[in-house]
């Protein structure tokens, strides 16, 4: 009779981990800032296209 072998998850399971480079740009309030206001009007755009 063969016994089960229950094995950890591999190593592809795992999310990666975000660099210092990447952490360091999620915190920082004026990229995040100016990437807001991009959004903003990329938004603004499709909104007053479609209005006219």
């Amino acid at each position: 009779m063969a016994k089960n072998i229950v094995r950890g998850y591999y190593e592809e399971s795992y999310p990666p981990i975000p660099t210092k480079n990447t952490l360091f740009w999620r915190r920082n309030i004026l990229w995040q800032l100016y990437r807001f206001i991009v959004l903003n009007l990329k938004v603004m755009r499709i909104i007053v296209g479609g209005h006219s």
